[in-house]
C-alpha cells in the first residue's frame, strides 16, 4: 500500500480537496485503484448538526455517514464509493479514545495526546487499508492550515506513520498560496516558504509543492521555492484558477505532470493517463450547444458551498445534453414577499432543494404551486418533493390547512410528518433516515423511465419526516402519482404528475450520486425537460 498525504497552508479555502481529488482522477486514469480519506480537525464528531453558513453542505455516504463536502468532490472524480472510515474528525478521534478509557482498554495507563490520541489516528488509516484490499493508493487531505493548533495532532500523527510504514511508501505534497501583489506586480514566495519552514518544524518534509496561483509559475519562481524549501525543481507544481469549470483540474495538474510525480515518488509503475474521456466531458461543460436557465429556490442560497452537489449535478447533467445550465438563485422568502411571477416567471426549470426548519417554507409552497399550474419543469428534492405534496393536498384535494409536521404541528391535515422511530429521539447527530435505502419503482411511469426500467433503486436520503400515508389514497385519487416505494416500509420515495412537462418529487438525495460522463437519470431527465420546454431539440 502507498499513501498520499495532502497538507494545506498560509489560507483555507486553496483547493487542497479539488487537488487531491483531481490526483485521484490522475492516478485512476493511469490504472491505479485508490480510494481517498479526509481529516478534519474540528471537535464536531460529524458536520451532521452544522449550519450550512458555517460548513456547506453536508455529503451523505451509502452507509449513512454524514461528511464534508469534499467526499463529494472524491467521489465525483474518481470511482471511490467511500464509507464513514473515509472521514476523520477530532470529534470522533477524542470520542473513540474516552470510551476505550471508559472501558478500561488502557490498562490503567495515564491517557495522553502522545501516544494514545495519534495512535486513534494513524489507527483509522491501516482501518481503511484493510477494508480496502484491492486499493494500491490511499490519497489523505488533511483539513485546515499548517500551524493551526487543532491540526497539530494529525500532522504529528502522519509523521510518525511515515516512518512506521517506510518513508519510500509515502508522499507528503503541500498545497500553499502563491499571491500576486498587484501593486508591486511580483508574486511572492515568501508565504509559500514560511508555510513549509511551519510543517518541517513538525517533522514532516513535502515532496511535492503545489501552488495556488492565479497566474503560470515562472522558472525564476520555481528554483526559488525549490531551494528554499528544499524540494527538487520538477518538484514544484503550478495549480492555476480555472476559467470555466472545477473539472479542468487534471487537466491543469496534468501540465506539470504531478502524476508522474508522484508515481515515481512512490516507485509505482504505471502507463502515461489516457484523459480522452474526461476532456471529451470538459469540453462538453465549457463548449456547450444550448443552454437553459435553472431556478434554485431555497433558504442558504447566499452561500455557494450550502447546495454544492446540487449545482455539480445540473452542470453534469448539461454536459450530458451538450448544454450550459445557467443557476439562477433565488431566496424562497424573497418569493414570500415578491411573489413567484416576479422572481423566476422567465426561467426553463425550477429546482428545489432539501432543507430543515420552517423559514421561507410558503415560498417553496408557492413556488411548487407557481411550477404545477404553468408547466415550468420541477424537480423537488427532500424537502422540495415534500412542499409539492403540501401544495397538491391545498390546492387540488382542498385539504384547507395541510402542511408538514416540521412547519406546523397542529395542522389539521399533516400530510408529511414525522417519521414513528423519530418521536421518541433528542440527539440530533446522525438520527434522521440516512444513507442509502433499496426502493420499488413502478413500470409506466416517468421514473421507472428514466431509470430505464430497472425495478429496484438504491438511493441515499437525510430527513426526519416523511410522506403521511393516511393521506396516500386521498392524493392518488386526485391525481398525483406515487412512481416509487422504499422496499422495507413501503414509504413513497417519488411523487409525480402524469399530465405536465416535468414534474417530480424525491425524498432521497439523487444530487449525491451524479458523476462526470454518469449523470444522475433524474437530473438528466430534468434538464432535458427544461430545454425541451425551451427549444425543440432533433433526435
Amino acid at each position: 500500500m502507498k499513501y498520499i498525504f495532502v497538507t494545506g497552508g498560509v489560507v483555507s479555502s486553496l483547493g487542497k480537496g479539488l487537488a487531491t481529488a483531481s490526483i485521484g482522477t490522475l492516478l485512476e486514469h493511469r490504472g491505479l485503484n485508490v480510494t481517498i480519506q479526509k481529516f478534519d480537525p474540528y471537535l464536531n464528531v460529524d458536520p451532521g448538526t452544522m449550519s450550512p453558513y458555517q460548513h456547506g453542505e453536508v455529503y451523505v455516504l451509502n452507509d449513512g455517514a454524514e461528511t464534508d463536502l469534499d467526499l463529494g468532490h472524491y467521489e465525483r472524480f474518481t470511482n471511490c464509493v467511500l464509507t464513514r472510515f473515509n472521514n476523520l474528525t477530532s470529534g470522533q478521534v477524542f470520542e473513540n479514545v474516552i470510551k476505550k478509557e471508559r472501558r478500561g482498554e488502557y490498562l490503567g495507563k495515564t491517557v495522553q495526546f502522545i501516544p494514545h490520541v495519534t495512535d486513534e489516528i494513524k489507527a483509522r488509516i491501516h482501518e481503511l487499508a484493510r477494508r480496502n484490499p484491492d486499493v494500491s493508493v490511499i490519497l489523505t487531505e488533511i483539513g485546515g492550515t499548517v500551524g493551526d493548533i487543532e491540526g497539530h495532532l494529525f500532522l504529528e500523527a502522519l509523521r510518525q506513520f511515515s516512518l512506521e510504514v517506510g518513508r519510500k511508501n509515502v508522499c507528503f505534497i503541500h498545497v500553499t498560496l502563491l499571491p500576486l501583489i498587484r501593486a508591486a506586480g511580483e508574486i511572492k514566495t515568501k508565504p509559500t516558504q514560511q508555510s513549509v519552514a511551519k510543517l518541517r518544524e513538525i517533522g514532516i518534509q513535502p515532496d511535492i509543492i503545489i501552488c495556488r496561483t492565479e497566474h503560470d509559475l515562472d522558472e525564476d519562481n520555481r528554483r526559488k521555492i525549490a531551494m528554499f524549501c528544499n524540494v527538487e525543481q520538477k518538484n514544484v507544481v503550478a495549480f492555476r484558477d480555472v476559467k470555466h469549470s472545477i473539472y479542468e483540474c487534471p487537466l491543469d495538474l496534468r501540465r506539470d505532470k504531478i502524476d508522474r510525480l508522484v508515481v515515481d515518488n512512490l516507485g509505482i509503475g504505471s502507463p502515461t493517463p489516457d484523459l480522452e474521456d474526461w476532456e471529451d466531458f470538459v469540453e462538453r461543460v465549457i463548449n456547450p450547444k444550448h443552454t437553459v436557465t435553472i431556478a434554485v429556490v431555497g433558504k442558504y442560497i447566499e452561500l455557494q458551498d450550502a447546495y454544492k452537489s446540487i449545482y455539480e449535478s445540473l452542470t453534469i447533467a448539461g454536459a450530458a445534453h451538450f448544454t450550459k445550465v445557467n443557476v439562477v438563485r433565488v431566496d424562497s422568502e424573497a418569493i414570500e414577499k415578491d411573489g413567484a411571477q416576479k422572481l423566476i416567471g422567465e426561467v426553463d426549470g425550477i429546482l428545489i432543494p432539501g432543507g430543515f426548519g420552517d423559514r421561507g417554507i410558503e415560498g417553496k409552497v408557492q413556488t411548487a404551486h407557481y411550477a404545477r399550474t404553468m408547466k415550468v419543469p420541477y424537480f423537488g428534492i427532500c424537502l422540495g418533493m415534500q412542499v409539492a405534496t403540501v401544495e397538491y393536498a391545498r390546492n387540488v384535494c382542498d385539504l384547507k390547512g395541510a402542511d408538514s409536521t416540521e412547519c406546523n404541528k397542529d395542522s389539521p391535515h399533516p400530510v408529511i410528518c414525522l417519521q414513528e422511530e423519530q418521536k421518541g429521539v433528542k440527539d440530533l447527530g446522525a438520527t434522521m433516515r440516512l444513507g442509502s435505502c433499496e426502493s420499488i419503482l413502478f413500470a409506466g411511469t416517468r421514473a421507472s423511465e428514466l431509470y430505464n426500467g430497472v425495478d429496484v433503486i438504491n438511493e441515499r436520503h437525510r430527513h426526519r419526516y416523511e410522506f403521511n400515508s393516511d393521506y396516500l389514497d386521498q392524493l392518488k385519487d386526485a391525481g398525483l402519482v406515487i412512481s416509487s416505494v422504499s422496499v422495507k416500509e413501503g414509504l413513497v420515495e417519488i411523487i409525480e404528475l402524469p399530465d405536465h412537462p416535468f414534474y417530480l418529487g424525491a425524498q432521497f438525495h439523487p444530487e449525491f450520486k451524479s458523476k462526470p460522463n454518469f449523470p444522475h437519470p433524474l437530473f438528466s431527465g430534468f434538464v432535458k425537460a427544461a430545454l425541451d420546454s425551451k427549444v425543440a431539440i432533433p433526435a
